[in-house]
């Protein structure tokens, strides 16, 4: 099975095969017959997710990407294999009461996200950006592990941290004093708000053909995948389309 996955971006993937979509496309592999071949490419820098998938799975570099939103319009999408959340970090001893993004606590505490994705977006339609919050570029910068981020909350630089779980699902058995909280799916200020969502593998547009036999696999191993993200930390949330 040929892969395109980042060389260097725990708890995703890395070239030593210890991140959770390593392990994902080993055991898919397994049940396909096949080895895994791998292609390189950063899913960071200039262009960021996007340009990864063109300069790859586009490009014919590879035929499945591990991670991709379920229903993208970039790729063709396999039935999702998971489904997580952004979700609040804090400590437990603050005993904050967060339950959604219009918590009134939101409002006194020092807040850090990551740029550029729905966490931010809500910050600013709450008016919070700017504000006394702190931005990370963990998804633009190659040099940036997601564990800056728990860190940075351990250190008192920030109150609260709101990012996507999987970014940090293999970092927090190192901080058992943080409570996880998940952001639900809102609609309390107009358009509706996402935060949970289903996750697929990726083929190319037209290979219909690796996409059912991707399908199979998750279906009849759905289990044994979910294990395997729970072994490496991700926590499943919601049910999604085509994930039962």
């Amino acid at each position: 099975m040929s892969v395109c996955a980042d060389p260097s971006y725990l708890p995703y993937s890395n070239r030593a095969g210890e991140g959770f979509e390593n392990k994902i496309a080993g055991a898919v592999a397994k049940l396909l017959g096949e080895p895994v071949d791998y292609t390189w490419a950063s899913y960071r820098g200039h262009g960021g997710f996007p340009q990864f998938l063109s300069s790859t799975l586009d490009a014919r570099k590879c035929d499945v990407v591990i991670s991709i939103p379920y229903g993208s319009r970039e790729e063709l999408t396999t039935r999702p294999y998971y489904v997580s959340s952004y979700v609040f970090v804090f400590s437990k001893n603050k005993n904050y009461n967060i339950t959604t993004m219009d918590s009134p606590v939101l409002k006194r505490v020092k807040i850090g996200f990551e740029r550029e994705t729905p966490a931010e977006e809500a910050l600013k339609v709450r008016g919070l950006i700017p504000g006394s919050v702190v931005g990370f570029d963990v998804a633009a910068d190659n040099s940036e592990s997601p564990a800056t981020m728990l860190n940075a909350l351990k250190e008192g630089q920030i109150d609260v941290l709101i990012t996507w779980q999987p970014a940090i699902g293999g970092f927090l058995r190192a901080y058992p004093e943080f409570e996880v909280v998940p952001v639900p799916n809102e609609r309390t200020l107009g358009a509706p708000e996402q935060y949970a969502f289903p996750m697929s593998m990726g083929v190319r547009t037209g290979n219909d053909a690796l996409k059912l036999r991707l399908d199979e696999v998750i279906e009849k191993h759905q289990s044994e995948l979910r294990s395997i993200l729970a072994d490496s930390g991700v926590m499943l949330f919601l049910s999604g389309p085509g994930s039962q």
